[in-house]
């Protein structure tokens, strides 16, 4: 009995070798007819090719494309050098309405100029020519109330400066769009190269003599693209400047309020000068500040613009309002105190009193710091850093 046994388990054992032998077989034999049948096939597929039959250039393979060769396609070099087609006149079209703005009868009649002959940078050229003067023609009586202020400021070696630019628009939606807030951006920038001290107040021969960093053309160019896509009357309203002198121990901050989407620009902002009184006893160079200094002295400016663009000062300190407003101020005050029936000197107190409250709606350093915790004097709050606010600008669409 034993021995049955051990002789079934040899013959099942050999059994099994002998189907694994017979399934293995069968496996190669698959193999070799498929590469059999591709190899025929990519033979006969490359000798029917013409570059095949040419002996100079003949056709080269890689081992992958042999692989692949039943199922993918292999391009050749002369389709690779082929020239694409021209563009059809609505891919034309397409095209100048993206690189300009204008409407799609502008961007086909310009196209179709004979001067032009559907080429790209003169059909710009030709919107430029007839279409901005036309455009600027139609909107230039039109009221332009809406708008964005832009801001730059360059802390460079020889003294930091800021600037404000106010650009107007006759629509909330225009002033909104990439192409009016990238314009308010181009003109603070170049204003902020180019100022040399004061506000600019020559705003046509600015724009004619001035060019836009970005781009290299003159900003009359820039705003004219910026009028033949948006399709409304654009306007450089102002441009204020604020800055320092190189020996000075200020710094120069500012804060934008309503920002448009993705840009700098909103529609109020405020710069603000903020000077770091030397320590007692230092010595050393005063006009170089360190940075705990200057990191000090900017976060206070930044606060302080934030407070200029909510509050609305008009002056800076007392001292700098003219004779003629105090005195005017003045009157009126004497006149309510007519018929009181009160002493001269009281009646002085009374008014004096209430002088310090003007000074307070109108006057920066006398205010209540709107932005620090517990609403604390400006001037309290800045004589405890060791600063003092030197000089403010503010510029709103609505101020």
């Amino acid at each position: 009995s034993c021995q049955h046994n051990t002789a079934s388990s040899t013959l099942h054992q050999q059994m099994m070798i002998f189907s694994t032998a017979v399934l293995r077989l069968r496996a190669t034999s698959r193999i070799g007819a498929v590469t059999k049948r591709a190899s025929s096939t990519f033979l006969s597929s490359a000798s029917s090719s013409p570059s095949s039959s040419s002996p100079t250039q003949p056709q080269r393979y890689t081992h992958h494309q042999f692989q692949r060769h039943s199922y993918s396609t292999t391009t050749t070099l002369q389709q690779q050098q082929q020239p694409s087609p021209p563009l059809s006149t609505a891919q034309l079209v397409k095209q100048l309405r993206l690189l300009t703005g204008a409407p799609m009868l502008e961007c086909k009649k310009a196209l179709a100029s004979p001067d032009v002959n559907n080429d790209l940078a003169l059909a710009q050229e030709w919107l430029r020519k007839h279409s901005s003067q036309k455009i600027g023609s139609k909107v230039a009586g039109r009221e332009a109330l809406e708008g964005l202020v832009g801001v730059c400021i360059d802390n460079c070696d020889g003294g930091s400066r800021g600037v404000l630019v106010k650009v107007a628009s006759e629509t909330d939606f225009a002033s909104r769009s990439e192409v009016f807030t990238g314009l308010v951006q181009e003109i603070a920038d170049a204003a902020a190269a180019a100022v040399d001290g004061g506000d600019i107040v020559d705003i046509p021969t600015f724009l004619a003599n001035t060019q836009s960093i970005t781009t290299g053309k003159l900003l009359s160019e820039c705003l004219n693209d910026a009028v033949l896509s948006i399709r409304e009357n654009i306007q450089l309203d102002s441009i204020v400047t604020i800055g320092t002198t190189p020996s000075s121990r200020s710094v120069i901050a500012g804060y934008v309020h309503g920002r448009a989407p993705n840009s700098t620009c909103g529609t109020s902002a405020a710069l603000v000068e903020v000077e770091v009184l030397p320590k007692d006893g230092g010595g050393g160079d005063d006009a170089v500040l360190s940075e705990e200094e200057k990191s000090v002295a900017m976060e206070a400016a930044k606060k302080l613009a934030m407070h200029v663009v909510a509050s609305n000062p008009l002056y800076l300190n007392p001292e700098s309002v003219p004779v003629d407003v105090v005195e005017k101020e003045r009157e009126i005050l004497m006149e309510k105190m007519t018929d009181s029936n009160k002493p001269p000197e009281i009646i002085e107190k009374i008014i004096s009193g209430q002088l310090r409250k003007f000074y307070e709606g109108i006057c920066l350093t006398e205010q209540s710091h709107l932005v620090e915790e517990g609403n604390p004097k400006i001037n309290k709050v800045l004589k405890g850093l060791g600063l003092v606010v030197k000089d403010f600008r503010l510029v709103g669409m609505s101020k």
